[in-house]
């Protein structure tokens, strides 16, 4: 395996922390110490901040045909070496080999369309009401932009914020999750081997309220592109009124998926399995609640549990792994106890439901489904963020588009049917940013990705995520002869 510095990338220096600090890298499937990660503090932040300062001056001079061609060097970077990056992004995360094989892969897709997006950072020219006056209109780049990520996908939360800030122009400190930072450090060698000058990409790793104050404290961090909890949201949006800072939240989720009649259950169970045990349920834009018509419930809960039943669980770094760990301790337990608290008052667990046999270690949790949940259950009403299955059953479809919208969330939301009226309507009437009807990819470089409600603000992705990383000018010329 080809050697790596995995420290923090600091005005294009890979260093240790300014306090000497380290953190324990845990690999999930194991609970083994993978090995020991700088971890820094609001130095290290402020630090990474005057180089990203620095460097924005002339990043943001060059033209976005020298931006795009770092940002495809970098992902010829990562096809040149994916079979060295996936295992060390498993190892991390503990998802299976072949879907972190399949998130570096998504990354190259960013970056280039990023790299060709930036080309298209369109100004215009507006009609004067006098013949003297022009009045023209400029793309300009945010500044300094700090990303917070989270560390379900490593690569692509942090991916999509740097590919969309750097085309534009802006130049980026990135602060990835404790337990996720090696994916962050590898990509942003992927960036600086394809020649990304010192200070442009940063990568910091340490104690995150410290970090994450000196990016809001700091006016030349205009604006932050966050990736988590709600609560913590809610936290940058209070902390930003001090320096008017920009941010973009891409916050918690509860999606429902709405199951119909008139749908191959069969298929649906396939196609929403595959999404709700992808990366062991951690996934924002995961199935969580499942809404099925009283008619088909009953063969659809067949069709899910044996599914639960037979997907294969364990290391990561097994081919045959389907379900790997969750990323902690803390996350398989807040599982275990939902799970747990709707048993008490009432639900049904009818597979799974515990840690898997034959795990001594590592931070495993069954396959599990659930039915007889009442609204007011955690497991209802909450980001499960893990390997459960809820199902609800529904007689009329007013009444599943107000049980889906009965939510603060409004992230991603799933439809199943082939009814195109129903279809339609649904849609139409759903609280959610994102709909996709019998499947669908709602994850792509080419469309925006964002939530409504409690589920965040601004957008990442597409045309209007390159528009988020960028000020829009007015320049009024007068007295044109």
């Amino acid at each position: 395996m080809t050697a790596y510095p995995l420290k923090q990338l600091i005005n294009g220096e890979w260093v240790d922390a300014s306090n000497g600090n380290t953190w324990d890298l845990i690999n999930p499937a194991t609970e083994d110490v993978i090995q020991k990660i700088p971890f820094g503090n609001a130095d290290d932040a402020r630090q990474a901040i005057d180089a990203a300062h620095h460097a924005f001056k002339t990043w943001s001079t060059k033209t976005p045909y020298e931006r795009g061609d770092i940002l495809m060097g970098a992902a010829q970077w990562i096809m040149d070496h994916l079979d060295d990056i996936s295992v060390m992004t498993t190892e991390e995360s503990g998802k299976p080999l072949a879907q972190s094989r399949g998130e570096w892969l998504s990354a190259t897709n960013y970056l280039k369309w990023y790299a060709e997006e930036g080309k298209r950072s369109y100004g215009r020219m507006i009609p004067s009401r006098t013949s003297s006056q022009r009045i023209l209109v400029h793309k300009v780049p945010v500044g300094v932009v700090g990303t917070i990520t989270a560390w379900n996908f490593p690569i692509y939360n942090l991916n999509r914020s740097w590919a969309a800030a750097l085309a534009a122009g802006c130049t980026v400190v990135g602060r990835p999750s404790e337990f996720t930072p090696r994916s962050a450090m590898l990509l942003a060698q992927a960036l600086v081997e394809s020649g990304a000058p010192a200070g442009v990409i940063n990568v910091i790793n340490g104690d995150p309220a410290e970090m994450g104050q000196a990016m809001l404290d700091d006016p030349r961090v205009r604006k932050i592109s966050f990736t988590g909890s709600t609560r913590v949201g809610k936290l940058l949006m209070e902390g930003s009124a001090k320096t008017v800072t920009r941010l973009s939240l891409e916050l918690g989720g509860n999606a429902p998926v709405l199951v119909f009649p008139d749908s191959n259950m069969a298929k649906v169970a396939q196609l929403s399995m595959g999404a709700k045990f992808f990366n062991c349920g951690q996934v924002c834009i995961a199935p969580q609640r499942f809404f099925v018509h009283s008619q088909v419930v009953e063969e659809f809960t067949d069709y899910v549990s044996q599914r639960a039943q037979n997907i294969v669980v364990g290391n990561g770094l097994n081919p045959s792994t389907e379900l790997g760990p969750l990323i902690n301790a803390k996350q398989r337990d807040r599982v275990a106890s939902m799970v747990e608290d709707a048993v008490n008052r009432g639900a049904e667990v009818l597979v799974g439901g515990g840690r898997p046999d034959g795990f001594d270690s590592g931070y495993f949790y069954q396959p599990t489904v659930v039915a007889n949940l009442k609204t007011d259950m955690p497991l209802y009403h909450e980001e499960i963020f893990g390997p459960v299955v809820p199902i609800i059953p529904f007689d009329e479809l007013d009444e599943a588009i107000a049980l889906a919208n009965d939510t603060e969330y409004g992230l991603a939301s799933y439809v199943y049917t082939n009814d195109l009226n129903t279809a339609l309507r649904v849609s139409e009437q759903l609280e959610y940013g994102m709909v996709g009807i019998n499947g669908g990819g709602i994850a792509v470089p080419e469309a925006p990705f964002g939530g409504m409600k409690q589920s965040g603000i601004g957008r990442e992705c597409g045309q209007e995520g390159l528009e988020d990383y960028m000020e829009t000018k007015t320049v009024a010329i007068g007295n044109v002869l």
